[in-house]
């Protein structure tokens, strides 16, 4: 059972009730990711979750690890585009060291000039990593194509030019403008009681104050174009996407269902087409994005460079067939199954069940639970999915992007 209270302060506390298990997953929600940030500040929200971990009033940088790995726990973080989560995982009667922990570090991190130096050349060392890695950059030159000079097309990790001109400062008033009650999500799942963890949260996060500074979102506006990035490797990889839905649409279930007929397992079209039939990749896949306003649904394949205007052409033929058919009847059934399969199966412990609740109460304000998830997902009918195919599938209607050692001019709009 999920239940949710909010504190005079604004601090919203979310539990979900599993007396099945022996564990606790708990989560820090706030509500502040790259899209917040000024194109200068480009990286700091992810900077400043990494200083959470370098030290409190309380605590050396050592002492928070020990802490949680002496009681064989788990505490860890990460930085999206329009949320950062600070989160542990522990047996039930540890969550007091838990929420001693994230509490220290989220109220007396102290964000030290010497630590902020030494952090920031690990994160420039993370930037080299990250651009020595094309099947995961590539995701991230495609969406800086679709949505150029928005926010949402920047990488969460930022770029060297601005990680490195990053001040003490700013980091110090970039926290205090976002890490605010009204912007923070307590979520909690396992073997709880949620009276009880309430009873526990309030003193801890019920006595700060403060008001999140006013946000104006502009919604991303499409470009349909082809971007590049030469690079030596024996792979050319390649994302190749459009605009989609924003996450609480009523159509997001048709859509996923899409998603998961076309390239969403080793059944999917495109597996058993490109990987099975023809051999011509390792990896292939499609997956959906959603944001607050927002959503992409991209393909990814890596290949042979010898192979790309092969797969460039078959990935044309299939939106093709997609805006022209849509789904069988057949394939809108196992579509169905599969999608309510792979989500219910994803949640069946504390940490995945605490980051549904925690990710959906910070960015809509609601949670929905699995009854009603699996009720709207079954009410998915052939003439939504035909809607949709019609709407976001017309092969003219995408970006392409790709890294690796191609040197001839492609421009997708020759494939359409």
């Amino acid at each position: 059972m999920i239940q949710k209270e909010t504190l005079p302060n604004g601090v919203r506390i979310i539990t979900e009730e599993m007396p099945q298990v022996r564990s606790v997953a708990i989560g820090l929600w706030v509500r502040v990711g790259s899209r917040f940030e000024e194109e200068s500040l480009a990286g700091v929200s992810h900077f400043i979750e990494h200083m959470m971990f370098k030290g409190t009033k309380n605590r050396t940088a050592r002492q928070i690890a020990e802490a949680l790995d002496s009681v064989g726990g788990q505490i860890n973080a990460f930085t999206a585009k329009e949320y950062t989560c600070y989160y542990a995982r522990v047996l039930d009667n540890h969550l007091d060291v838990a929420v001693d922990v994230l509490s220290d570090m989220f109220f007396n991190s102290l964000f030290q000039p010497t630590e902020i130096e030494k952090e920031k050349n690990v994160i420039l060392e993370e930037i080299k990593m990250y651009e020595d890695t094309p099947d995961d950059l590539v995701h991230d030159v495609f969406i800086a194509g679709l949505w150029p000079g928005h926010p949402l097309g920047r990488p969460i990790i930022g770029h060297r030019e601005t990680v490195a001109s990053l001040r003490p400062e700013k980091l110090v008033e970039f926290y205090r403008r976002h890490y605010t009650p009204d912007s923070l999500v307590v979520a909690v799942a396992g073997n709880i009681d949620h009276r009880r963890v309430v009873e526990r949260l309030t003193p801890v996060f019920g006595s700060f104050d403060g008001r999140s500074a006013p946000v104006s979102f502009t919604r991303p506006q499409p470009a349909y174009t082809t971007v590049s990035r030469y690079k030596d490797t024996e792979q050319v990889h390649v994302v190749l996407g459009t605009e989609a839905l924003p996450m609480n649409h009523p159509d997001i279930y048709a859509l996923s269902i899409i998603n998961t007929v076309l390239g969403g397992g080793v059944s999917s079209r495109l597996f058993q087409r490109v990987r099975e039939n023809l051999g011509l990749v390792y990896s292939i896949y499609s997956y959906l994005s959603s944001y607050i306003d927002s959503g992409i649904f991209s393909l990814y394949a890596g290949l042979s460079p010898a192979n790309l205007d092969r797969l460039l052409r078959i990935l044309a033929e299939e939106l093709e067939r997609l805006y022209r058919q849509g789904l069988s009847e057949e394939e809108l059934h196992r579509g169905r199954e599969q999608l309510k399969g792979n989500l219910f199966l994803g949640l069946e412990g504390p940490g995945s069940r605490m980051t549904r609740i925690g990710k959906a109460e910070v960015c809509l304000g609601q949670v929905m639970t699995m009854e009603e998830i699996a009720a709207a997902i079954d009410a998915v009918t052939m003439d939504d999915i035909r809607r949709l195919c019609r709407q976001f599938f017309a092969p003219d209607h995408f970006t392409l992007a790709w890294i690796g050692p191609v040197k001839k001019e492609i421009k997708w709009e020759d494939y359409c």
